[in-house]
This record gives C-alpha cells, sequence and structure tokens, in this order.
C-alpha cells in the first residue's frame, strides 16, 4: 500500500548549512524543524530525507562519517518526537575528486532519482507527497517526480529566490520563511482539501 510523504532536503532545511558538515557534532537543527517533522508525522506522513552530499565524492567525509552525521540527527530528532522513515543520500559529483563518486548520476537533485527510489523501495505515493528544500534543485527534482514541491527561505533560499536576478526553472507551489511554516501550509492544504471531499 502507498502512503503519502513529506520529502525533506537537509542542509539548510532541516539543520543549519555549514559548508560540508564532515562531522556529527557540527550539527545543528533548524529552529523549528523538529515540531515541524514530528506535527507532519502526527498527520499520517512518512518522514524521508533526501540530500546531496557531494562532499562523500570530493573526500571530505566518507560514507561511514555520514552515517554516524545521520545517526546524529535521527537522535536530535527522536528527542523532539519525530522519527525518520528513511534517509537517502547522492554522494556523487561530475567532479568529484574521488573517481568512484565521479559519475553522471540519477540520483543528485535535480534529477528525481533518490525520490523515485523512495517510491520504490518504501511506498511512497509521490502525487499526494510533498517535498520542502531551500534550493531550486529541489523544486526541480519534485517536479520531475510529480510531487508538490515547498521552497524555504532557509539555508539558500532567500537568496536564490528572492535575490535572483531571474526566477528560477521550476516554481514552487508555495514559499515559505521555514520548514515549520512549509509544514504549516502542508497541513492546511490537505484540511482544505479533506473539507472538500467531505
Amino acid at each position: 500500500m502507498q502512503r503519502r510523504a513529506l520529502l525533506i532536503d537537509r542542509d539548510g532545511t532541516v539543520c543549519e548549512d555549514v559548508g560540508y558538515l564532515d562531522r556529527p557534532e557540527a550539527l545543528n537543527l533548524l529552529p523549528g524543524a523538529v515540531g515541524a517533522l514530528a506535527a507532519a508525522q502526527r498527520a499520517g506522513f512518512q518522514l524521508v530525507l533526501v540530500t546531496n552530499q557531494a562532499g562523500v565524492g570530493h573526500g571530505r567525509l566518507d560514507e561511514l562519517m555520514l552515517d554516524s552525521i545521520h545517526d546524529r540527527l535521527r537522535a536530535l530528532l527522536d528527542e523532539g518526537g519525530a522519527r525518520l522513515d528513511g534517509i537517502y543520500y547522492c554522494p556523487h559529483h561530475p567532479e568529484a575528486a574521488l573517481p568512484r563518486y565521479r559519475v553522471e548520476c540519477a540520483c543528485r537533485k535535480p534529477k528525481p532519482g533518490m525520490l523515485l527510489r523512495a517510491r520504490d523501495e518504501m511506498g511512497v505515493d509521490l502525487a499526494s507527497s510533498y517535498l520542502v528544500g531551500d534550493h531550486p534543485r529541489d523544486i526541480e527534482a519534485g517536479a520531475a517526480a510529480g510531487v508538490t514541491s515547498i521552497l524555504v527561505l532557509t539555508g539558500h533560499g532567500r537568496r536564490l529566490w528572492l535575490e535572483a536576478p531571474s526566477p528560477p526553472p521550476v516554481r514552487p507551489a508555495h514559499v515559505a520563511p521555514d520548514l515549520a511554516g512549509a509544514v504549516d501550509w502542508i497541513l492546511e492544504r490537505e484540511r482544505a482539501s479533506a473539507g472538500t471531499r467531505a
């Protein structure tokens, strides 16, 4: 049975964007992120992280360290009542320093590969799901997978949306100040939709 999901970018959306996050202790959640994710989960959404991690390909950290970082992320979210149902990451980059990661893959956003894997492996119903991210490539990936996408103004969002010289190639369904605002919009949209069907 397919289930709807909240597909979330990591850096700049759930936690502070510090460039290449290369150790667990450097991970800090953005204000309101835990409560927002817990609210989405209570509303019946699976929580699925979808994150580009080219730092692996560039040799800034290895996949074991990335696992440790994600263990800390899970622990911090658990403390606030939110549980990640899945984590998908792309370690590739066309110009990666490490040859085994130097590929033009199908998973690096703006390509939708991670979202399609979540559909195939977790039973995510993409058509009834949402993606939240701080970068136009997140919105492009969501559009390519048929997901309703929201841009947040944390992380790169403000610079790439409000201050960009030209609009991004794909417009989001909504622009929110942060993850909490995005989830508020999603839940209100879902309530309005349920009222229409009643």
